[in-house]
């Protein structure tokens, strides 16, 4: 126990982890764009510098995991936020397009050293204090919650900052000397972000004390990292119940990417003009981070009304299909009574999507040992978006209308189908090394299948 937090402390500091590393990305959510346009950046430039963010953090979501696992969350935490400050600030000051490329490359290398960290840092310590058997789902929805409150929070001032300040043009020219020239209205909310990163490293490197672990050096982390990355592809392979899980995490990656996708242009075409569907569509983000707070705010009793984490995923799975087929039905309609159906169908989406996720990984950490956790979550962040990715290839090409809401929505219902209570299955065990996770309702749910 020495070292380490009890189990409420660990709560308040990975929701606070949560809160400072979102809050910052969730500024650049609305200004972005724009900034790279106004930096005379063309639509096809703009869209190479995303490819390029989520191709790094695809790349490196496994071999980050893995150096979690071997060195340590807060180190890899800390490397996150310097390189995500680093990035924030190349992008809000930079002019050359290599540059901001370079602030985009850096973004999705932080992006991918965060992934599973604060989370494996809290399971760590909660096991630590409260044995393999600690109850995690609070904890966990509770950070859910924070996250998608700071990205709420962010899109909201990230996209009224410089309005509200008054901010214009010539900012930079205003303020004289190396500024000028570099700083834009849009670039404030880079900035801000920043700081709060600045704020995000301090509290990582001063708050999460972490259990002990066996000493390990960069380079024995790197020589192991081969091993690490197989053994969490093989997780999937050989468990039956994390297999599900990283199909249910495909599955909501392609809800998502329908929505992202399909959602800007519905929203231009509602108001008539691309400048109305920008605030539109920037409203409607903050409204579904909202809903995916409460959601993920909902989970604990979600999964107490349903019967257990699993069942809790179905109905929390089965929640968000019905939300995007009914984005899906209203597609090709038009009027007052469309519009409210759609927004209905868009918030239950976020609202099931953000139910689900606690339940999820409730599961997961329960079949996973703690070398290994980091990796896992890794493996799940991986399967998000590599479904994410080729489900927008698909909608992409197809034609408008209802076809890609419906195909999206068909693949998130697939991925509620999946966890249908099955009769006469067999008892699930835990992995090696490993006790087998305590549901406190398994007595509930006996009958859904491992």
């Amino acid at each position: 126990m020495t070292g380490t937090v009890d189990t409420r402390t660990a709560r308040r500091r990975y929701v606070t982890v949560c809160v400072l590393f979102w809050l910052p990305l969730g500024l650049t959510i609305a200004p972005l764009i724009l900034l790279l346009t106004e930096r005379g950046m063309t639509l096809a430039a703009v869209a190479g510098c995303l490819a390029a963010h989520s191709l790094t953090a695809a790349a490196l979501e496994l071999p980050t995991g893995g150096l979690s696992d071997a060195l340590g969350r807060r180190t890899v935490l800390a490397a996150a936020g310097l390189l995500t400050l680093a990035a924030l600030v190349l992008i809000g000051l930079g002019t050359a397009p290599w540059l901001i490329g370079l602030g985009m490359v850096l973004m999705g290398a932080g992006r991918a050293l965060s992934s599973g960290s604060a989370e494996a840092w809290y399971v760590d310590t909660v096991h630590v204090h409260a044995g393999p058997g600690g109850e995690l789902r609070t904890g966990l929805a509770r950070g859910s919650s924070a996250t998608s409150a700071a990205l709420a929070t962010g899109t909201l001032l990230g996209g009224a900052l410089p309005w509200l300040l008054g901010l214009g043009p010539d900012l930079g020219a205003r303020l004289g000397g190396a500024t000028a020239g570099l700083l834009l209205p849009l670039s404030v909310p880079m900035l801000l972000g920043a700081a709060v990163e600045i704020a995000f490293v301090a509290y990582v490197l001063t708050a999460l004390r972490e259990p002990p672990r066996p000493a390990a050096t960069v380079r024995g982390a790197l020589r192991d990292l081969p091993a690490t990355v197989t053994a969490g592809l093989r997780l999937g392979g050989r468990d039956a119940l994390v297999r599900r899980i990283l199909l249910g995490a495909g599955a909501a990656g392609s809800a998502l990417a329908t929505v992202e996708l399909l959602t800007p242009g519905r929203a231009a075409a509602l108001t008539g003009e691309a400048e109305a569907g920008a605030v539109l569509f920037a409203t409607l983000a903050c409204a579904g981070f909202v809903c995916s707070a409460v959601g993920s705010h909902l989970a604990p009793l979600t999964a107490r009304l349903a019967g257990g984490s699993e069942r809790a995923v179905l109905v929390s799975l089965g929640t968000g299909a019905c939300g995007l087929l009914l984005l899906g039905a209203t597609a090709a309609s038009t009027g007052f009574g469309s519009d409210a159906l759609a927004a209905t169908g868009y918030g239950l989406l976020y609202l099931g999507l953000g139910a689900a996720g606690p339940s999820e990984n409730d599961l997961l950490h329960g079949r996973v040992t703690p070398s290994g956790r980091a990796t896992a979550l890794s493996v799940q962040s991986l399967a998000l978006q590599l479904a994410g990715a080729l489900t927008g290839l698909v909608v992409g090409v197809l034609p408008s209308g209802p076809l890609p809401w419906l195909l999206g929505g068909a693949a998130l219902l697939a991925g509620a189908l999946l966890w249908s209570p099955r009769t006469g299955a067999a008892p699930r065990d835990a992995p090696e090394g490993d006790a087998p996770h305590q549901d406190r309702n398994a007595g509930r749910h006996a009958g859904v299948s491992g």
